[in-house]
């Protein structure tokens, strides 16, 4: 379901469930994490393209294949420690772990999960048909895979919350003019390996150096963040309101939510 390629000195990490627009179920998580300790480990490799198979690159969480088993949800937000990084954030910020930059590619749709992996990449190149959105909230849940984390250095904070809050599509050409993407190109494709031609002909250690200084520059309070998001989750997957939502998503538009002690 990730298909895993080296072509020279580039990895190509591939989202194969084209049937699914490549939406995520519990597999391709562990798969992910292992990918990105083999890159790590690997130094041939100067860069990274996330892609997804066929027409979309990711339709996010398929929620109906990670329900089926419940004990999953159990595994994707466990953690030792509320500000480590659980599988579902592993995807996320694994990618910003390692020294080598990743490009995410991306065509078609680009919801839920599927857009936060592709912040965890270095750069965005979207072709401008694509769609992308933070759709959580449509579930009754909230973003939890780490890109918060990443998006204030990205975006504006109202922006952000506008965008987790009202879950819904927006264009390439929107996403470049909030920051949330770094070019729209016709062939997305071509446009990493002319951006990685370029990288090629630097160093590696200098790279990873601006990667990590870059970073460093614009850090968020992880460790809280993350305890955060996964807190907040948990809370959120046993409160009667979610079950709400997720009906709503379904089609039963009329609804009544109850107030209830916010955090």
């Amino acid at each position: 379901m990730i298909n895993f390629e080296k072509q020279q000195s580039i990895a190509f990490v591939t989202l194969s469930r084209k049937d699914k627009q490549n939406a995520l179920n519990f597999v391709m998580f562990k798969q992910l994490t292992t990918i990105i300790k083999q890159i790590k480990k690997d130094a041939s490799i100067r860069a990274v393209i996330i892609q997804g198979e066929g027409e979309h690159f990711c339709a996010g969480l398929d929620i109906t294949a990670v329900m089926k088993n419940p004990i999953n949800i159990v595994k994707l937000l466990f953690k030792w420690l509320p500000g480590n990084c659980n599988l579902a954030q592993q995807v996320v910020l694994g990618w910003q772990s390692l020294s080598v930059p990743v490009f995410a590619v991306i065509q078609g749709n680009c919801f839920g999960g599927g857009l936060q992996i592709a912040l965890g990449a270095d750069y965005r190149i979207v072709h401008p048909d694509a769609k992308l959105a933070i759709m959580e909230a449509r579930w009754g849940l909230c973003p939890d895979m780490g890109a918060n984390v990443i998006l204030p250095s990205l975006i504006k904070r109202d922006d952000a919350m506008w965008l987790a809050s009202h879950a819904e599509p927006i264009s390439a050409d929107k996403a470049l003019q909030l920051g949330l993407i770094t070019q729209v190109s016709d062939d997305p494709k071509q446009h990493c390996l002319a951006m990685i031609d370029t990288l090629l002909a630097r160093s590696p250690d200098t790279l990873a150096a601006i990667k990590r200084v870059t970073q460093q520059s614009f850090n968020s309070p992880r460790r809280q963040i993350l305890a955060k998001e996964t807190i907040s989750q948990i809370r959120l997957l046993v409160n009667s309101n979610t079950k709400k939502a997720i009906a709503r998503a379904k089609g039963a538009d009329n609804i009544e939510y109850q107030n209830s002690k916010r955090w």
